[in-house]
């Protein structure tokens, strides 16, 4: 029998708690509405999104897809943002591929179009993991997370008031060797594109400290880092991070395989840093998913699939709950995201 074809049905006995709607509203503060990661609520009915949204009790929606290109950020702000302003917030992005036109320019121009985009509309700027992996200058150099030249697009958003959600490097296996002990194994072949492994690419760690160069260097900026601070394989590395860098926070989205294989180690973490995390899923608006996350952060329940397909894409490992404290579970979904996305 091929690995590929292995379905093993536990016999564990435990108990299974549902949670249709969570225990506080919900500020969703990392997901998308494009395809293909969004299902693609853009060209969908408006209401058919919103009720969902009430159904799983999401009363703020953050939509990364601005990130992707300025016609995707005006496209949602006319189609989400417009009809349901405070429903939605919708965060720009910077164009790299305008860098070997540019020039030496490009610092300053990325920059000018982020004001562009706040006067648009624009909430935030999100940030891909393309930077530190594939962008390139216009001398066709690999650029650095932490590079000096792009002070100004840090800056700007600091000046500005924009949070940066930034999303850095990847799962720490996705930098490995695909061999035999690769964890990650079957998820890089079902999307080899999704390897890194260094070289040719820049080591994990390389990326990480450069990572936190950038945000330790620009205080007056508020940084998000997504999944778990990219690295939620070592929350301790985290956590001296959010130690060093007050003007740093960090989402929880498509991390759950991660936080739910060491429980003890993530529910200290949570309640140690319960003023720094921000809910997100990542998986674009479905209640299934959203449930999850409710159980997984509201139950003591055991070993159980953090994913909704058959055989969790993460890995093959189950997760356990965390039973958070509800003062922990009120800043987590709610109130930490107020504060930092200015929600009233």
């Amino acid at each position: 029998m091929l690995l590929e074809d292995f379905r093993p049905r536990s016999k564990l006995v435990t108990k299974t708690t549902l949670v249709n709607k969570p225990k506080f509203p919900i500020i969703d503060a990392h997901n998308h509405l494009a395809e293909p990661f969004g299902g693609g609520w853009d060209n969908k009915p408006l209401p058919e999104l919103l009720d969902l949204l009430d159904e799983a009790g999401v009363t703020h929606y953050v939509d990364l897809d601005g990130g992707w290109g300025e016609d995707l950020l005006n496209k949602h702000l006319d189609h989400f943002k417009g009809p349901a302003p405070e429903k939605f917030k919708i965060f720009g992005g910077v164009d790299w591929s305008q860098w070997k036109e540019k020039g030496n320019g490009f610092p300053e121009w990325a920059a000018k179009r982020l004001r562009i985009q706040k006067e648009r509309g624009a909430e935030g700027l999100k940030i891909w993991k393309p930077l530190g992996l594939h962008v390139q200058d216009d001398a066709g150099k690999l650029v650095s997370v932490d590079d000096e030249r792009l002070i100004p697009i840090w800056e700007t958003a600091g000046e500005l008031g924009l949070p940066v959600l930034i999303h850095v490097a990847d799962p720490v296996a996705f930098f490995d060797p695909i061999d035999e002990t690769n964890e990650r194994w079957e998820e890089i072949g079902a999307h080899p594109d999704w390897a890194f492994t260094s070289p040719p690419f820049p080591s994990f760690m390389k990326i990480m400290d450069d990572f936190k160069s950038l945000v330790t260097r620009h205080r007056a900026t508020t940084f998000i880092g997504a999944h778990v601070g990219c690295y939620g394989e070592n929350l301790g590395w985290v956590g001296q991070m959010l130690d060093a860098c007050p003007n740093y926070y960090i989402d929880i989205s498509a991390r759950l395989g991660e936080l739910g294989r060491q429980p003890y180690t993530a529910r200290k973490f949570f309640i140690q840093y319960q003023d720094r995390i921000l809910f997100g899923s990542d998986m674009s608006p479905d209640l299934d998913a959203y449930r999850l996350y409710y159980r997984f952060l509201e139950t003591d329940d055991e070993y159980f699939n953090y994913n909704t397909s058959e055989v969790p894409g993460q890995g093959r490992w189950y997760v356990h709950g965390m039973y958070l404290p509800d003062d922990v579970l009120k800043k987590i979904y709610r109130e930490n995201a107020m504060k930092v996305l200015k929600i009233k």
